[in-house]
């Protein structure tokens, strides 16, 4: 992945190194219940250990004695510098598809973080995998991450780590969009199984944007090397529900899938990718 044209994003927050600080007990219902699913599926973590970090959070547990709030400085490193230069393509892509549409597109803030953090959301620790918080319209990313999905998940690649950004900020999009707040409505008077399915077509949807995203950077600042496709194929694949549901429990429950499965990760991906319009992101007309 070629990311030598694109502008470094000065919307980043680099809190690796610093101390998350105490604050309030991440708060669970819906959302908090489908982070933790996030978490162990993502990380093929038992879902029992994710749900004791939830219940430690809602304590108000802080690391040390030592917790203080940190200004949060900017990345000098080569890993933060590209992340940066990523967030900055994603920003200047969705920022010209809202002006066409007539829209003013506001970025998301991305914060660099180690071990565990405070946000608009609550605590989270690393278990929770990248995720993106509506309450203050942040990615929040442990870079450690990545190494999981390289080595647990045979899914490595600088293009696999661009996708899973573009997905945490197509989540982003979904809120500017309004899409997010129809849909936590439509959760909140549903079953579980029927929350389930909506959440699926969120995130399916997410994956959809972060094909959007390559079309049109590739289009503008040719970012595609030989491969690149493959790797973020390989990464959808990777975090399919079904194949971490077989990796961690040995069968597969579709009726609890939060996610998708990997076919259906690599088919909106793609279908993203090779058509670059919103219209054909609409997963829930179209399943």
């Amino acid at each position: 992945m070629r990311v030598d044209k694109s502008r470094r994003s000065e919307n980043v927050e680099d809190l690796r190194g610093r101390s998350p600080g105490r604050g309030p007990g991440m708060k669970f219902g819906i959302g908090g219940t489908l982070i933790a699913l996030i978490a162990a599926y993502f990380l093929g973590i038992d879902p029992r250990t994710i749900m004791g970090v939830m219940e430690a959070t809602q304590q108000g547990v802080g690391n040390s004695a030592a917790d203080t709030a940190v200004a949060p400085g900017t990345p000098t490193d080569e890993a933060g510098v590209w992340m940066a230069q990523v967030l900055g393509d994603t920003e200047d892509t969705w920022g010209e598809i809202f002006r066409q549409g007539g829209a003013q597109y506001q970025p998301a803030a991305l914060v660099l973080f180690d071990n565990a953090v405070r946000s608009g959301c609550g605590n989270a620790t690393s278990g929770a995998g990248p995720f993106y918080c509506p309450a203050d319209q942040k990615v929040y990313i442990d870079l450690g991450f990545y190494r999981e999905l390289e080595t647990q998940f045979q899914a490595p690649g600088d293009f696999a780590r661009a996708y899973v950004l573009a997905h945490e900020i197509g989540h982003h999009v979904q809120t500017l969009l309004g899409t997010s707040a129809k849909v936590r409505e439509a959760q909140a008077r549903a079953s579980e199984t029927q929350r389930n399915q909506l959440q699926v077509m969120m995130e399916l949807q997410a994956d959809c944007y972060a094909g959007i995203w390559a079309h049109h950077a590739n289009r503008s600042r040719q970012i595609l090397e030989s491969g690149d496709v493959e790797e973020a194929l390989g990464a959808a694949s990777a975090v399919g529900d079904d194949t971490i549901q077989r990796r961690v429990q040995g069968e597969v429950v579709p009726e609890s899938f939060t996610h998708g499965s990997a076919q259906q990760r690599m088919q909106w991906f793609k279908r993203g990718l090779d058509s670059g319009t919103l219209q054909a992101c609409d997963t829930f007309s179209r399943g």
